[in-house]
């Protein structure tokens, strides 16, 4: 099979699943790991899809609607957890995280709050509270995450102090720290968690003992986990004995 006909192959696989791994993309077109890491480089440089760890997925796959659809009963579950850390007057940071945006609903209730977010749809959902100062990100937009990043977005975060930072990340694991799917998104990251007194994590279970594609912070960068009722006893003991403050 030619280099043009597996790529096009693959990008069919990968439209009819979320994410497929270097291995199984291997043995579905009989080559080797190597093989199909050239073609996902190829088809990465192209723009048609987003490298993961050990895999690939298709760019609208990471969008925020994309994201927003996913596991929506733990992300609602853990967006109240997360809101009911906030106190009245708070300056907090909240990144483009489709379960931070769950926080919205639950923020509502508090009569004073400032927020600084990259979030276009976090700004849309909370513009119209008379008690609540929004600080939008300033930055270039990323039409698929709804979101503002890149380097004057950065400096933007830089120039402010926050009581508390809730982000996201793409996954978790005690061995390897936070990882995401893209370098933005892990720099937006690691702003608000250094420009914050206290960073809430916000990572539902199947996120967790997972590592994505850029491997960025180690654990320390958080104070709390906040996760949903998935995580397995087990799992949750070894978070907590690591001295990880996991809220559940």
């Amino acid at each position: 099979m030619s280099s043009k006909a597996r790529q096009k192959g693959i990008l069919e696989q990968l439209k009819a699943g979320e994410e497929s791994s270097v291995r199984e993309l291997a043995t579905l077109f009989d080559t080797s790991d190597i093989t199909i890491r050239r073609d996902l480089v190829v088809l990465s440089e192209k723009g048609l899809l987003v490298r993961t760890h050990g895999g690939a997925m298709l760019p609208e796959s990471t969008g925020f609607h994309q994201k927003e659809s996913r596991n929506n009963e733990a992300k609602g579950y853990i967006g109240k957890l997360a809101a009911s850390c906030v106190e009245p007057n708070d300056v907090i940071f909240m990144d483009c995280g489709s379960t931070v945006f769950q926080m919205c609903a639950h923020l509502r209730k508090l009569e004073r709050l400032t927020i600084i977010t990259n979030s276009l749809p976090i700004v849309s959902e909370l513009l119209n509270h008379p008690g609540f100062t929004i600080n939008l990100i300033g930055g270039e937009i990323d039409i698929q995450r709804r979101a503002v990043h890149g380097s004057m977005a950065l400096e933007h975060i830089a120039r402010y102090k926050a009581d508390k930072a809730f982000v996201g990340v793409d996954g978790v694991s005690l061995a390897n720290g936070l990882s995401a799917a893209s370098e933005k998104e892990a720099s937006i990251t690691l702003a608000m968690a250094h420009r914050a007194e206290q960073t809430y994590l916000l990572c539902d279970a199947s996120k967790l003992e997972k590592d994505a594609y850029l491997q960025f912070a180690g654990m320390s960068l958080i104070d709390s986990l906040v996760s949903d009722r998935g995580i397995s006893p087990v799992l949750a003991a070894r978070y907590e004995q690591a001295g990880i403050h996991l809220i559940r």
